[in-house]
């Protein structure tokens, strides 16, 4: 049933892509976490096999369930853990390229995303699914962004 209410993700992303680039991206990347969101974002694009289903997660939380493990285990997606020290750069980075402040878990997803996309060329193109801000999360990203940066005031 989860699967069910949270396609809205995927099938939005699916209409916009169509509609602003013309196509379907090349890779979707989301953060694991529950699993409601990566599942919603990802079934939609389930039988698309040219685009490429990326989960990204601290220790990969949620990979043993089944909606997880049978997309891994048939090779549908990947999935890769992200020590909760590279979290960061990926909060970082987008918010300083964006203006968005993501959650930790969703801070996963771009720091994988920015791995994959550094493989990638420039015809290429990567949507990452952002399921959350930082409000719950804002203590601890003030705690650790005196240590990496960037320098602010």
């Amino acid at each position: 049933m989860a699967r069910d209410f949270q396609c809205v993700i995927g099938n939005e992303t699916k209409e916009q892509m169509k509609a602003l680039a013309w196509r379907l991206p090349d890779t979707l990347v989301a953060c694991v976490g529950n699993g409601s969101s990566v599942i919603g974002m990802f079934h939609p694009f389930i039988k698309n096999k040219s685009v490429r289903l990326v989960g990204a997660e601290s220790a990969c939380n949620g990979v043993d369930t089944s909606r997880h493990s049978w997309l891994k285990l048939t090779g549908r997606a990947e999935y890769h853990a992200v020590a909760d020290a590279q979290a960061p750069e990926g909060f970082c980075s987008l918010a300083e390229l964006e203006g968005s402040i993501p959650s930790l878990e969703a801070s996963h997803a771009v720091y994988q995303a920015m791995q994959v996309a550094s493989a990638m060329t420039s015809n290429e193109l990567l949507v990452i699914c952002i399921s959350d801000n930082c409000g719950k999360d804002l203590n601890t990203i003030t705690e650790v962004l005196p240590a990496i940066g960037p320098q602010i005031g």
